[in-house]
């Protein structure tokens, strides 16, 4: 949500911008952007889409549940994961932004959308500069300035406008969806293949959006995934007899016998990315003697081309900070044979280390109290073991975000899992309980972690404090924490969990994948496909990560994404394709030279975005409709 956040932050300081006392400039934006990704990204850092559903709803009462956990508990958990991945994120940022230079591209790419709407060259805008460091809009004189500025206010005005459209489009249908349930299951394969085998479609405004900024490539990998599994696997499965009961049963239908399969997939992929992680400083030193002797640079080598593609041609170059224009500081835009490391932020703008060790003191503590009060069942040891293996994993889920935009942190909460099934004793009866929790931990240390050094890249490229971003990353995820924990809770009080329309899939592969580690039995034939796929998979990232460069890795399938298409039903997926073809229809569009202009791709974003926000907000209507018990049509 890192651009939508930051749309919406600019729209509504443009439209209250008479009443300021100063000018609202690109710095600001990025710290209204961090806070509102730190309250967003709460509910997943917290576990309320994966580990909190399993304990509270399918927790057997032979592995210590199901739990029901009370608002304050709920919080207090909240709060006890929520800081640690800040604090430890901190020290990272000089070596994968400054030393490094790595590509963040959804970071990059904010920065240039807050480029853009704030490019009119006065008030500490932002300047554009082409690949040879030249800015494209010289505003020195004062009639280029009056131009520009008319032509962003024009441009603003469109913007809004857009936005409005496709915010509006997106309210009426799901408030219309409220009366009219079919709308977010439509028939549109049959009606056999509707009610048999699951191919519906959900045309969820949100889920096209959604679609649009994950990029073609990546929602046509989770179509491959939900035809192999929904098309191919689960019909086989099925008519074999291997998963008898009813398609969408997850004990005895085949919905249940594909997930291991999707699961496998994932785990191949993220321990290979992140094994190759591991071995990157041998990688290094491996090149790095090589260069002495021909020349070759690491950085030339190991490059990866479709990041610099997808945040375009140009970098946000911005100016000072909260306090004002202190310097001016130029970003050019990277080039393969750079050595010296970028200029970093003022002394004064840095976080102190002496903060940052108490912070992860401090928050370490909290952790540990956090996970004592809400689960008693969880020694001490666990939770230790688990606090530092999260540091550990998210040094792995920076790097991969870094590279690859992709923050793996659903398969590092996985590695977690599979080490602590080796610590647990088996006879236990809260081995599955624990392995849950410290799963859970790992996954929030690696969101915070990621969620921080995205913004912190674009702040770096618009100019931003990194203090101000750090203190407002605490502000976002200290009430972050406590809202999502009553939003969940009223989403669990209103609607079954899990039900038709919340199905939270993550939360059955939690408790499936500890199962599996602990050696409960799968279902027939299950364990072979799931090792043939995971082979497969292998495979397929190491050609993907380390033997494909340039464009063409986007016609290699990525483990993740095509098993992200398999544990979900296709109706979760078939509208992400059709954003990820917009996409497509639009690149290709101004390819062929129409709509070249630097607004184009920012236009794309916000489309994406009043989709996105146009049903989260009226699906708020709709909720309390439900409290009410308002009829459906």
């Amino acid at each position: 949500m890192s651009m939508p956040s930051s749309l919406i932050g600019f729209a509504i300081f443009k439209s209250f911008a008479k009443h300021l006392k100063r000018p609202f400039t690109p710095v600001e934006n990025v710290l209204v952007q961090t806070v509102a990704v730190a309250v967003g990204s709460m509910p997943l850092s917290a576990g309320f889409v994966g580990v909190i559903p399993a304990l509270e709803n399918l927790l057997k009462p032979s592995e210590g549940g199901p739990l029901h956990l009370s608002m304050p508990k709920l919080i207090f958990w909240s709060l006890g994961i929520a800081f640690f991945g800040v604090f430890f994120a901190v020290p990272l940022r000089r070596q994968v932004i400054i030393k490094e230079k790595l590509k963040f591209p959804s970071g990059t790419a904010t920065a240039l959308m807050i480029s853009v709407l704030h490019g009119n060259g006065q008030g500490g805008g932002v300047v554009l500069q082409d690949e040879e460091g030249e800015p494209i809009l010289n505003v020195d004189d004062a009639a280029a300035a009056a131009a520009a500025e008319e032509r962003h206010a024009k441009s603003w005005r469109e913007k809004t406008r857009l936005l409005g459209y496709s915010f509006a489009v997106s309210g009426i249908y799901t408030f219309a969806s409220y009366f009219f349930p079919i709308l977010r299951d439509l028939p549109v394969f049959g009606s056999s293949l509707a009610t048999t085998w699951l191919w519906t479609l959900n045309p969820s405004p949100a889920y096209v959006g959604q679609g649009i900024i994950m990029g073609t490539s990546t929602t046509l990998h989770m179509l491959l995934g939900a035809i192999i599994g929904w098309g191919i696997l689960s019909p086989l499965a099925h008519n074999k007899g291997w998963a008898p009961g009813p398609v969408n049963d997850w004990v005895k239908g085949s919905r249940g016998w594909i997930v291991w399969v999707s699961l496998a997939i994932m785990l191949s992929d993220s321990i290979v990315s992140l094994g190759g992680l591991i071995m990157e400083p041998v990688i290094r030193w491996v090149f790095t003697l090589r260069e002495r002797n021909n020349g070759e640079s690491y950085q030339r080598l190991l490059r990866h081309d479709e990041s610099e593609e997808r945040s375009g041609s140009y970098e946000a170059v911005g100016r000072g900070s909260r306090e004002g224009l202190r310097r001016r500081r130029s970003v050019k835009t990277m080039r393969d044979d750079e050595e010296m490391p970028e200029e970093d932020a003022l002394e004064e703008h840095l976080v102190p280390m002496k903060v940052v060790y108490g912070g992860l003191v401090a928050s370490g503590v909290l952790c540990v109290g956090a996970v004592k009060t809400v689960f008693p069942q969880v020694p001490l040891y666990s939770t230790l073991v688990a606090f530092f293996l999260a540091l550990i994993l998210s040094i792995m889920g920076v790097r991969a975000l870094g590279q690859t935009d992709l923050n793996p942190v659903s398969g590092i909460s996985k590695i977690t899992q599979l080490i602590f099934a080796l610590i647990t004793p088996r006879s236990s009866p809260f081995a599955v309980l624990i392995n849950l929790v410290a799963g859970g931990i790992s996954e929030a240390g690696a969101q915070q972690a990621g969620d921080i050094m995205q913004d912190l890249k674009t702040g770096h490229l618009v100019g931003a404090s990194p203090r101000a971003q750090f203190y407002g990353q605490l502000v976002g995820s200290f009430f972050g924490a406590i809202i999502s924990a009553g939003v969940y809770r009223l989403y669990t009080s209103v609607y079954p969990v899990p039900g038709k329309l919340f199905q939270v899939p993550t939360a059955f592969v939690w408790i499936d994948c500890s199962r599996l580690v602990f050696g409960e039995g799968l279902p027939e034939y299950a364990w072979e496909f799931a090792c043939a796929f995971a082979l497969i998979f292998s495979l397929v990232t190491v050609v993907r990560g380390w033997v494909v460069k340039g464009a063409r890795r986007d016609w290699i399938p990525g483990g993740i994404a095509v098993a992200v298409g398999m544990y979900n039903v296709p109706s979760f997926t078939l509208a992400r394709v059709a954003g990820g073809l917009v996409t497509w229809w639009w690149n290709k569009r101004r390819e062929n030279g129409e709509g070249q202009n630097e607004d184009g791709e920012t236009a794309l974003v916000i489309l994406a975005s009043g989709l996105i926000l146009g049903e989260g907000i009226v699906s708020i209507l709709n909720l309390g409709m439900a409290s009410l018990g308002v009829p459906h049509l």
